[in-house]
């Protein structure tokens, strides 16, 4: 799926002295602070993390309320979708005038019915609610059915994905894959291959040091 990648980051985290005696625990919480969250910094969502310490000597920086600075390397598995990108998710609900889908578990987004391609329409049978293809009966998007679609606009405050059904290769994946399945699923895997070990920026990235912060709403900066 594209929007997902491997960044290998340079990272500072600040510390109070008191959790200097737990240097690896304290880390740890704050960079799971940061779960989840839209970073400016990483340009993206961060989803998981892998590090290693690299100066377990920690410096004792000066400051009207000092802090300890830890160094240390980590891979990031970031979500950054852009616009023009497709991404993939489930759908959760549908209605006349939208589907509604989530993404990797957390993200939700909306196709509205103005985005989706006039070869689907809307319909209910059995109280099940569907939006079927009239060129290809089988090409089914019901709740539950795993979508790929593209990405209009992301709300970065509320993860909120603005999406489009208009591209023919959008849609349902499972019937995407049975009728496209060689070149679509090839595409995906030098995705993720181009994709992999990116690195986020050359400098340190800094976390946790309040004293240091640019905006409130922001608990990452980059070091000048």
């Amino acid at each position: 799926m594209e929007g997902l990648k491997v960044s290998d980051a340079n990272l500072v985290v600040f510390l109070h002295p008191s959790k200097s005696n737990r240097v690896s625990k304290a880390v740890l919480h704050e960079l799971s602070s940061h779960l989840f969250q839209f970073s400016e910094i990483f340009d993206g969502v961060l989803l998981a993390y892998d590090v290693d310490i690299v100066d377990r000597n920690a410096k004792l920086l000066s400051g009207i309320h000092p802090y300890i600075g830890v160094r240390l390397k980590a891979k990031l598995l970031l979500f950054s979708p852009k616009p023009n990108m497709l991404i993939e998710g489930n759908v959760v609900k549908l209605t006349p005038e939208s589907i509604h889908v989530i993404v990797l578990g957390f993200a939700s987004a909306v196709i509205i019915d103005e985005d989706v391609r006039e070869e689907f329409e809307y319909r209910t049978k059995h109280g099940k609610e569907v939006y079927r293809s009239k060129a290809h009966r089988r090409h089914v998007i019901e709740v539950g059915t795993m979508v790929r679609f593209l990405v209009k606009s992301l709300d970065r405050e509320i993860l909120h994905i603005c999406g489009s059904l208009e591209p023919s290769n959008t849609g349902s994946i499972h019937w995407l894959d049975q009728n496209f399945g060689s070149g679509t699923k090839r595409e995906r895997e030098n995705e993720m291959k181009m994709q992999e070990h990116a690195v986020v920026g050359g400098e340190e990235i800094s976390l946790g040091n309040d004293q240091s912060k640019k905006s409130k709403k922001r608990r990452l900066r980059e070091e000048s």
